[in-house]
C-alpha cells in the first residue's frame, strides 16, 4: 500500500504556513475576545467566585483608576482564548497535517475534538478544584488574625495564569500523540524516558502552581496519568501505521 507524506515543503514554506495559521488563530481570538468583553461583568462574577469566600468585604480592591478596566480587558482575552480553542486547535492540526501520512489525516475531527475536551478539562480542573483548594490553604495558613487585601489586578493575573497553564498542560497527550504520528517520538522512547519525564513534569508543576504541595500534586498527578495514557495511544498509532503501510498481498 503506497502512502506518502508531503515532504517537498521548504523551510520558508513551513514558516509562511506557520505565520498564516497564527494570524488566522489570532483573528479568531480577537473576535471571541470582543464578544467576551461585552459580557465581561457577568464573566467576572464567575472569575471572582473561587476567592470570594475569603474576601472580608466580599469583593476585590483596586488602587489605580485604570486597574478595573485593565482587569476586565485581561479577562476578556483569557475568556476569548478559551472560547476560541476550536479555531486555534484546528489551525494547529492543519499546520501539522502535511507531515502525516494520508491515512492519518482523516483524524482531523478527532484531534480537534480531543484537544477541545482536554483544554476545557484543564480549565475546569483548575477552576473547580485547584483554585478553591489553594485559596483554602493559603488564606488559612498562619492563623486568622491577618486579613487579605487582594487587588483586582493581582488576582486577575494569578487567575489567568492558573487557568491557561492548566488548560495548556492538559494538552500533553495531544502533543505527544502528534509527535508520535510525525515519527519524532515512539512509545518505547516515552516508556524508557518515563522517569525523566516525571521529574520534568514535577518541576513544571512546582514552578507554575501556588507554593504549596497540594496544588503541585493536583497538577502533577493528572499530568503523570495523561503521560501514561499518551504512551498507550502512541503505541496504537504506531501499530495502525505499520498495518496501513504493509503491502497488499
Amino acid at each position: 500500500m503506497k502512502d506518502t507524506r508531503e515532504e517537498n515543503l521548504t523551510l520558508v514554506d513551513h514558516l509562511t504556513e506557520l505565520r498564516d495559521r497564527l494570524i488566522k488563530a489570532a483573528w479568531a481570538v480577537a473576535f471571541t475576545t470582543a464578544i467576551c468583553f461585552y459580557f465581561s461583568e457577568n464573566i467576572f462574577d464567575l472569575v471572582r467566585h473561587p476567592i470570594q469566600a475569603h474576601l472580608p468585604e466580599g469583593g476585590l480592591v483596586f488602587t489605580n483608576p485604570m486597574d478595573k478596566f485593565i482587569a476586565h480587558m485581561k479577562l476578556s482575552v483569557v475568556a476569548g482564548v478559551i472560547l476560541a480553542c476550536p479555531a486555534w486547535l484546528y489551525h494547529a492540526w492543519m499546520f501539522v497535517a502535511p507531515g502525516l501520512y494520508a491515512h492519518e489525516k482523516k483524524y482531523s475531527l478527532a484531534f480537534v475534538t480531543a484537544g477541545i475536551g482536554l483544554f476545557l478539562s484543564g480549565v475546569a480542573f483548575a477552576y473547580f478544584l485547584v483554585l478553591p483548594s489553594a485559596f483554602q490553604f493559603l488564606f488559612n495558613f498562619g492563623g486568622s488574625v491577618d486579613k487579605p487585601l487582594i487587588t483586582i489586578s493581582e488576582y486577575m493575573s494569578f487567575f489567568a495564569t492558573m487557568i491557561l497553564v492548566f488548560g495548556a498542560s492538559f494538552e500533553l497527550p495531544l502533543i505527544l500523540v502528534a509527535l508520535g504520528a510525525l515519527g519524532i517520538v515512539s512509545s518505547d522512547t516515552l516508556r524508557e524516558k518515563r522517569r525523566y519525564a516525571i521529574v520534568v513534569l514535577a518541576t513544571v508543576a512546582a514552578v507554575i502552581t501556588p507554593p504549596d504541595v497540594l496544588s503541585m500534586m493536583m497538577l502533577l498527578v493528572p499530568l503523570a496519568g495523561l503521560y501514561e495514557i499518551s504512551i498507550l495511544i502512541v503505541r496504537v498509532v504506531e501499530r495502525r501505521r505499520k498495518k496501513a503501510l504493509q503491502p497488499l498481498a
